[in-house]
């Protein structure tokens, strides 16, 4: 594993793309100071590699031991084209590491002058400062101190002291290797440390911990009579679900696999379930183009999903299993597929389902026309802020959808062309329903006439 991180610093794009291709392989693990591959290419200027990094999964604001993003090396190096891409894919511009310098502190500092004035012209504050009491215009040589000042007045900021605050920037860190390597040994639950109950539904109990430092979600399969050969089909299951290598993808970390505890573990997210956001607050506003935002992402994942061969089984698309990252992207959270021996032939969350799924028709060819079903449901959800046929009882529902092909009713004023796109996508014959490559373009043209 340490070969990635010394690829990376070499630019050797062959190795990184064979190494992205296996889905397990973590792009945001970390070496022994917390760089991330991400790190190293943008320290060395590698931009065909932070591509490549960036359209696998790669956490752009990831920190390393020292709080340092991407941004912050590519910055202090001097690789301009490097920064421009970091930050069109919203790296944090004034993102402070454990010294509390930000990364136009260090393109003042390095005299990186064309990067310092980029930084500016993208909203970098010129007045921030570090623990020390220092702006970057401090740390800059008078012609650049100048030239950041004018640039900054121009664009309206105010370039007076902002006195540092504690814990302004709250980056992610990146995993241990040993967080990502645990798929042959598994994790031992008494490493786990459990602190808040977070949920209890009919898949398990949801808690809230710590484990190889990250913030984490354990999932407690709540399973009956667990037998030699329910602990076997779960370890060869899970490994499937262990799915770095997508942005809009949320991976299981890793497992415990000790009867009578049967546990998937991933990573913490702070918003929690796009249902939660739309139905209970959180205090986001979901406006047209977040909802067009949300909508994309879960396209884009289900994509990538859909071209695995096999697919994952027993991945049911709705609200609930889409998790909020901390810079509001959506990812479809693995560690909410059904395992093959949780509750055997019963399908929970019917709102969300297509006719051919409740009427138990479902096989590898329609099972992808029933995502795309659910993916209208989705997209009526997000319009509507509204909880799917939230008058009836789930088992209501379900019967209502399975046989008398109950719609949803597409409220006025919603958007004509989202509109369009759901009954298109809900259409009663499967075979007539387009893919996710099909609908992504028209989502990212929905979205850029919402911007």
């Amino acid at each position: 594993m340490d070969d990635i991180f010394t690829q990376c610093r070499e630019g050797n794009a062959m190795y990184v793309r064979v190494w992205l291709d296996n889905t397990e392989h973590d792009p945001n693990q970390g070496d022994d100071h917390g760089f991330s591959p991400l790190h190293w290419a943008a320290r060395e200027g590698r931009l065909n590699i932070v591509e490549l990094l960036i359209g696998r999964g790669a956490r752009i604001n990831a920190c390393n031991m020292g709080d340092d993003t991407a941004l912050h090396l590519a910055a202090s190096h001097g690789h301009r084209d490097v920064v421009l891409k970091l930050l069109q894919h919203k790296a944090d511009i004034n993102a402070m590491n454990e010294h509390g310098n930000t990364p136009l502190h260090y393109a003042c500092f390095w005299s990186q002058d064309i990067i310092a004035e980029d930084l500016v012209t993208n909203g970098a504050l010129v007045g921030v400062c570090n623990k020390y009491g220092e702006t970057p215009v401090d740390k800059a040589k008078p012609h650049l101190a100048k030239l950041v000042n004018e640039r900054a007045s121009a664009l309206g900021q105010e370039t007076g002291k902002v006195p540092y605050k504690e814990n302004i920037w709250r980056g992610t860190k990146t995993r241990s290797r040993n967080g990502t390597l645990s798929r042959h040994s598994g994790i031992d639950i008494k490493q786990l440390n459990l602190q808040v109950k977070m949920n209890t539904n009919a898949s398990g109990e949801l808690w809230k911990g710590m484990w190889q430092g990250n913030e984490i979600v354990a999932k407690i399969l709540k399973v009956r009579d667990i037998n030699a050969r329910k602990a076997r089909d779960f370890s060869e299951e899970y490994p499937r679900l262990r799915i770095f290598s997508h942005p809009n993808v949320l991976p299981v970390l890793g497992a415990c696999n000790q009867p009578p505890h049967l546990v998937v573990i991933n990573q913490f997210m702070p918003y929690g379930s796009l249902f939660n956001i739309l139905h209970e607050g959180h205090g986001i506003v979901v406006d047209q183009a977040q909802a067009f935002k949300f909508a994309l992402d879960v396209a884009r994942g289900m994509a990538f999903l859909h071209s695995l061969e096999p697919m994952v089984p027993r991945l049911y698309l709705n609200s609930k299993h889409i998790m909020i990252d901390e810079d509001l992207t959506a990812r479809i959270n693995m560690a909410d597929v059904k395992f093959s021996f949780q509750n055997p032939g019963k399908l929970f969350n019917p709102a969300w389902f297509a006719p051919e799924i409740l009427q138990k028709k479902e096989n590898e060819i329609n099972k992808r026309a029933a995502d795309m079903w659910s993916f209208a449901m989705l997209m009526w959800e997000l319009l509507t802020r509204e909880v799917p046929f939230a008058d009836l009882s789930p088992m209501e529902a379900g019967m209502k959808i399975a046989l008398e092909g109950l719609r949803p009713t597409i409220p006025p004023g919603a958007s004509q062309h989202a509109c369009r796109l759901i009954k298109i996508c809900l259409n009663e014959d499967p075979a007539k329903r387009p893919t996710f490559d099909m609908i992504i373009p028209i989502l990212e043209k929905m979205q850029e006439k919402t911007e």
